[in-house]
């Protein structure tokens, strides 16, 4: 018996076999397009894309470059930690789309509430980042070749950055196929580049200099500045949670999944940050945009703002790729015919408005990630109190498919309240230790960091709550056994 006769419906069983790729089906192992290699190329294009050098600049303004690469080193890897447990691993083990397999967590209803708030706006945001990253490299390329004099946040900018998601759309129209194959070419080529930046930056500095510069603007407290820089980082590797499950989807084994989405992640941002915090100090500027030509001079400068402003595009790619399929399974009917194309340029479009307003986000860069960080924070912890505890590693794959009357994942009336009740709470709970918008804290901020705590907080709550509303009263389809593990079982 196979996988998907023993876990979905008769009536999903014949859809075509695009769907498996663009839908909710369970991929099956012959399915599944990416080895570790692949999926290793696909995490460490991700992580080099100009967000990086991005963040290891926004770091330095509250520590120098030592406390900088220790607060990314503890950050990066408790949030890429997080993050893989939250996702990684149950997307992987079923074949399933990520938001297909979280209705185990919130309910069929309660994912859509999740997909169309949070990940909708946190997704949004990165990919008109990417955009606007992007706009910002080629009006440095053309200031620096033609001597065009376009303003750094001018409208120039954006209008490069619409190229952008418009480039994004015409790979992410093509599949992950495609995205996997662009970045075996791109990986290790900003791998190349990053090191080549750094080799340069130190011959024109020396280790003296760069460990002795001071933080950019930092705040009187240092400990405070500390946490915060470890609190910053820590959102970013939350951050990629709203991707790497799906994307996870497409690997063959769980070594070939899980391997690549922590470590490919951790090695690509560690090498790109530890570049953008030195270059940040001995330049002064964190905008990787602007120092890339001062750096390596009007021809390196300018091959390399052209090769990582493409590396955006594939990220971009990448990014939306997760999220289009996140929005499809979790809008019910309403966009299930529609064709994958058109569903991706909806998306895009919405990031196209935010790229009119570059210097937003470039100025509220750090707070986003915060803000963002505070909610992924929460809704890993239910996800891991959900799947490791509760449910011990076993999901229905039948139930994920079930609808009405006859969906043992019911919950009530399609929201799992227990889920969504302790999100809210250890997001509350967050912002109240750490305000990113006033930058106010809590005492025990400067020795907990907010996300940690939160992830705790969210934890324990939906223990408690589940028992209390679902589990004792037998609902939520807790205790059902893992159908594909036994069908696996079966063939084997």
């Amino acid at each position: 018996m196979s996988a998907r006769a023993a876990g979905a419906p008769e009536s999903v069983e014949q859809e075509v076999a695009a769907e498996a790729t663009y839908g909710s089906l369970p991929l099956l192992k012959s399915e599944r397009t990416w080895g570790a290699g692949d999926f290793s190329w696909v995490t460490i294009s991700l992580a080099i894309a100009t967000w990086a050098f991005l963040t290891g600049g926004a770091t330095v303004l509250l520590v120098g470059f030592v406390d900088g690469v220790a607060t990314m080193l503890i950050g990066n890897s408790l949030g890429l930690g997080i993050m893989v447990l939250g996702s990684v691993v149950l997307s992987q083990r079923l074949g399933v789309e990520q938001y297909r397999a979280l209705k185990s967590v919130f309910g069929i209803v309660g994912v859509g509430i999740v997909v169309f708030t949070v990940v909708l706006l946190t997704e949004m945001g990165w990919t008109s980042l990417l955009g606007v990253l992007f706009g910002r490299a080629f009006t440095e390329i053309s200031n620096q070749a033609f001597d065009a004099g376009f303003a750094p946040y001018g409208p120039i900018v954006t209008v490069f950055a619409l190229l952008a998601i418009v480039a994004g759309w015409v790979v992410l129209s093509r599949g992950p196929v495609t995205i996997s194959r662009l970045n075996r070419f791109v990986a290790p080529g900003l791998i190349v580049i990053v090191v080549l930046m750094m080799v340069m930056l130190m011959s024109q500095h020396s280790w003296s200099d760069l460990l002795e510069a001071p933080a950019m603007a930092p705040f009187e407290n240092e400990q405070l500045n500390f946490m915060m820089a470890v609190e910053f980082n820590l959102g970013a590797g939350l951050s990629w949670w709203p991707v790497m499950g799906t994307l996870a989807r497409l690997t063959r084994t769980p070594k070939a999944a899980m391997w690549p989405a922590y470590g490919g992640i951790f090695l690509g941002t560690v090498v790109a940050q530890i570049v953008g915090m030195a270059a940040a100090l001995m330049i002064g500027e964190a905008d990787p945009t602007a120092w890339m030509v001062p750096l390596g001079g009007p021809i390196l400068g300018i091959l390399t703002l052209l090769f990582v402003g493409f590396a955006n595009v594939t990220s971009m790619a990448s990014i939306a790729y997760s999220t289009v399929l996140a929005l499809k399974q979790s809008s019910g009917r309403a966009m299930a015919r529609v064709r994958w194309p058109l569903l991706c340029a909806g998306f895009l479009a919405l990031p196209a408005v935010l790229a009119f307003f570059p210097a937003f986000m470039y100025e509220k860069f750090m707070t986003f990630v915060v803000i963002s960080g505070a909610f992924i924070a929460a809704l890993c912890g239910v996800i891991i109190a959900d799947y490791f505890v509760l449910r011990r590693q076993r999901v229905s794959l039948r139930a994920l498919y079930a609808s009405g009357s006859e969906d043992p994942m019911r919950f009530t009336g399609g929201v799992n309240v227990a889920a969504l009740l302790s999100v809210a709470v250890a997001s509350a709970f967050y912002l109240w230790v750490y305000n990113p918008i006033t930058l106010e804290t809590q005492p025990f901020f400067q020795y907990a960091t907010a996300s940690l705590p939160t992830v705790a907080i969210a934890i324990v709550a939906h223990l408690v709550l589940s028992h209390l509303l679902y589990v004792r009263r037998g609902r939520g389809a807790y205790g059902l056994p893992d159908a594909f593990a036994a069908a696996r079982r079966d063939r084997a």
